[in-house]
């Protein structure tokens, strides 16, 4: 690689601006070959810097072509200014000034999707992190907050549609008969949150009565083919600007919130002030071309940014280390929301699966950060779970700790307190602070302390004196740049259940010292430990349950967490001694506990689903100290293949008492039977039960919605029976192939697959007029799908599916560099394998060092990982 390598940005360099921005007019001249950026600054002195006599340092990017400055009106000579690859530097300015700048951009050839570039055929952006200075020249940093006006200026016929932040204050038309509008924001935000769309979409609009009862215009844009797939976007959206104004008291603040779906997007969404963009994944939701995931995840994206408008943008984030400070609290509350709109408990599991296995991994890996950062090469590296997941658990926690009341207390006083301003982690532990009379300094080191804590726990048993007695000891394994943890705060949910499963207490317990009791009395048995319920804290858990105690917890714990919990521990004992080499199979007992689970129609139908569910290889991977990724593979898919036979009949019972028989909708009730039906469909054919490819070639060919039909496509390529996969395989892609998401997950199904050739069907995809490697959905798809979610077959033993990863990753290193480095973690954890593996991860880690111009992005990934 080059010998220069990117520079580090420390936290505690931290400085206020020398500069601020108290306004800013846009004016975007649009055209096919290229896009000139007028920018007229109004700026001055930032009265909280030291530094009275700082040259004026904006950022920008090598895109960028400066054709014109000029300061209050006049033309700046260039031996006065210094433009560099990423920024423009003018030595001497007054104190308070107007800075005019013309660039010239050319957003067509922009591949790596941040600033303004070209979906499909429109124009969009995307400014958070750092995109703002590939637009034009500016202070591109969050504490550096503006009131924006925006004007676009287009061809109508190609561009009828022109859309930034804020509210539409004039349109109208030039001599040469370009239709030009203006918007303009009325709250001062950061770069990062500018947004323009312009392009011929289609739309749908509504309307929404705030509580005091102002009228908001509602706008979701797409393609005119997804016309038909934008009513449940708008649907969630004003679920969720109910719910936030019910469970915050949060108001939204415009005449209008519009939402643009496109199909090149590097992530979910962004909550640009007023005006969101969206990769389609997260908006477009029907009957036929979506599954019930696709509905949940584009309800809980619509909400989550919805959310940010004031957890992120009305407060926003004094720099980037603070990223969880609004990442982390909107994670929490649409995940809130979503357990109220749906299964609380199904919600908390599906969450803590999440967490447990990517995050916890992130946390043992090279990449280990703390939910605040101290130090970071490119910010778009640190978009990770650990900042948005674990930074949701932080923001839970608090919650456990203050209690709903005075949790609201204190989100009530943060945001009054610190309403238009950039601020950090720390101003909003004071708010909670200040509004609970809690003191939280010791649980600031859950942002400030990487890693995954472990609590082993042990209890003792006076029979004489009806005592019984819980022993705590908590620690934490060193990281990188962290080897000695403090102890933590953490909030320790309870129950103690009899031999019956009777309750007998519960409560909460505070853990503050490395190691602690807690003591029960007036006890007239031995109780079992129902701990951490609800996973109240985000820590490994060791306690060593008996089977009879795992088993009495499924079936009586009153927490539905736990009793999951207890069921997927017992499984994983099984599974631990399966691949440690032992011959397991399913015990009587169990099979007894699934018959009488399975038979209990008032259970619901999704915790049961849940229930029956096998730890995922992910999980069994990450609780390995050494990663057998066969032995992982083949002792879980034998335990299912022996549920399956055992349990034949009652999965046929299960399968066909879960049949439809309404009208389809992606209702609670209905998800959860959908679901718990498609389970017992894959036990069934991978025991290669008779009929059961028959029954799922069936379902496959008779479904009328995508969740049914999907399920069983996956269940067939994941058969024996290749020919039936073959020929679903086929019919799926004639059938759906002008329906890009749909698309998306034929190329991951076959991406998944785990039998042998896997990797020769990839790069044969890659050839399909259906796969475009410009485009981050497709790539996450079939690349992505491979490496992240095929293990048995990307870690194929000559190293194959290692290099295939490398190879796409020194491509993306300058087509697009922001997912190349997210596709790169499964090298990173090569320390977690075998040797013989190791060192085939390794050589390809040092093959993308190789690289000669390595983008920052990658760099930082692959430098630390080879540390």
């Amino acid at each position: 690689m080059s010998d220069q390598q990117p520079n580090t940005i420390y936290l505690k360099d931290y400085r206020v601006p020398d500069f601020l921005i108290d306004s800013v007019a846009l004016r975007f001249e649009l055209d096919e070959e290229e896009t000139l950026v007028k920018a007229t600054l109004s700026m001055r002195r930032n009265p909280e810097s030291n530094l009275r006599n700082a040259p004026l340092v904006l950022h920008g990017d090598k895109s960028l072509e400066l054709k014109r400055i000029c300061m209050n009106g006049q033309a700046v000579p260039e031996s006065e200014y210094r433009v560099t690859d990423d920024s423009l530097t003018i030595d001497v300015v007054p104190d308070s000034f107007e800075l005019g700048t013309l660039v010239r951009i050319q957003p067509q050839l922009n591949t790596a999707l941040e600033g303004l570039y070209k979906s499909g055929g429109a124009f969009c952006t995307q400014c958070e992190a750092e995109g703002f200075r590939r637009i034009t020249y500016y202070l591109d940093r969050p504490d550096v907050m503006s009131l924006f006006t925006t004007t676009i200026v287009a061809d109508p016929a190609r561009y009828p549609v022109l859309l930034s932040n804020g509210n539409l204050i004039d349109v109208g038309v030039t001599e040469d008969g370009r239709k030009v509008v203006t918007w303009e924001d009325p709250f001062k935000k950061p770069a990062y949150l500018f947004a323009l769309v312009a392009g011929d979409l289609s739309s749908i609009t509504d309307t929404f009565t705030t509580a005091s009862g102002r009228d908001v215009k509602l706008e979701i844009y797409a393609d005119a083919k997804d016309h038909d797939k934008l009513s449940y976007a708008m649907d969630s959206l004003k679920r969720s600007m109910r719910w936030d104004e019910e469970v915050y008291g949060r108001e939204y603040d415009l005449d209008i919130y519009m939402i643009v779906a496109v199909d090149f997007f590097n992530m979910g969404a962004m909550e640009n002030k007023g005006l969101n963009i969206f990769n389609t994944s997260c908006v477009l939701a029907s009957q036929k071309t979506s599954t019930d995931l696709a509905f949940q995840r584009v309800e809980a994206v619509v909400a989550h940014e919805y959310f940010h408008n004031w957890s992120g943008n009305r407060v926003t984030c004094r720099d980037w280390f603070q990223l969880s400070l609004k990442e982390g609290f909107t994670v929490f509350r649409d995940a809130e929301f979503s357990a109220d709109m749906n299964s609380r408990t199904v919600k908390r599991i599906e969450d803590v699966a999440l967490l447990r296995t990517a995050q916890f991994a992130e946390d043992a890996g090279p990449m280990s950060h703390a939910v605040r950062p101290e130090s970071f090469i490119e910010i778009s590296n640190f978009y990770t779970l650990t900042v948005y997941e674990k930074g949701a658990e932080v923001v839970r926690m608090i919650h456990t700790l203050l209690g709903a009341e005075l949790f609201r207390k204190g989100t009530d006083l943060y945001f009054d307190r610190h309403d238009g301003q950039a601020v950090t982690t720390d101003d909003f532990l004071a708010a909670m602070e200040a509004a609970s009379g809690r003191d939280l300094s010791q649980f600031k080191r859950w942002y400030s302390q990487a890693g995954t804590p472990v609590v082993h726990v042990n209890d003792s048993w006076d029979e004489s004196q009806g005592v019984y007695t819980i022993h705590f000891k908590q620690s934490c394994p060193a990281t990188p740049g962290q080897t000695e943890k403090l102890p933590f705060h953490m909030p320790i949910v309870y129950g103690l259940l009899d031999e019956t499963g009777e309750e007998l207490r519960n409560g909460l317990f505070e853990l503050t010292e490395s190691e602690q009791s807690l003591t029960f009395e007036g006890l007239t048995s031995r109780p079992v430990p129902s701990l951490l319920r609800g996973f109240s804290a985000p820590v490994k858990l060791r306690f060593d349950y008996s089977d009879a105690q795992l088993l009495l917890m499924m079936e009586h714990d009153t927490d539905g967490f736990n009793r999951w919990e207890a069921g997927q521990r017992y499984l994983m004992n099984k599974l631990q001694a399966g691949i440690a080499g032992e011959q397991v199979a399913p015990s009587d007992a169990l099979i007894s506990a699934w018959q009488s689970l399975m038979s209990d129609t008032s259970l619901d139908e999704a915790m049961l689903a849940k229930l029956l569910t096998l730890p995922t290889e992910a999980y069994l991977s990450e609780e390995a100290s050494v990663i057998d990724v066969d032995a992982i593979h083949n002792t879980r898919r034998g335990f299912v293949q022996a549920l399956g036979r055992a349990l034949a009949p009652s999965w046929q019972a299960v399968y066909m008492r879960c049949q439809a028989t309404e009208a389809y909708a992606p209702s609670a009730e209905q998800v959860a039977r959908r679901s718990l039906k498609n389970l017992a469909l894959s036990y069934l054919v991978a025991a290669e039960v008779d009929g059961a490819v028959e029954l799922a070639q069936h379902q496959f060919n008779n479904a009328d919605n995508m969740t049914d039909q999907q399920a069983a496509l996956t269940i067939l390529v994941h058969s024996s029976d290749k020919g039936a996969a073959a020929d679903a395989l086929a019919s799926f892609r004639s059938q759906w192939q002008d329906e890009a998401l749909v698309i998306n997950n034929w190329l991951a199904i076959q991406a998944g697959d785990p039998t042998e050739g896997a990797l020769d069907r990839v790069k044969a995809l890659e050839s399909d007029p259906l796969f475009d490697a410009k485009n981050p959905n497709k790539l996450r798809s079939l690349v992505g799908a491979f490496a992240g979610a095929n293990p048995i077959q990307f870690h194929a033993m000559d190293g194959s599916g290692y290099r295939y990863l490398a190879d796409w990753i020194i491509t993306l290193n300058t087509q697009n560099p922001q997912i190349a480095a997210r596709m790169l973690a499964p090298l990173t954890r090569w320390k977690r394998y075998p040797e013989s593996r190791q060192v085939m991860m390794r050589a390809e880690l040092e093959r993308i060092m190789a690289v000669e111009t390595l983008s920052p992005d990658v760099y930082e990934v692959v430098s630390k990982s080879l540390v």
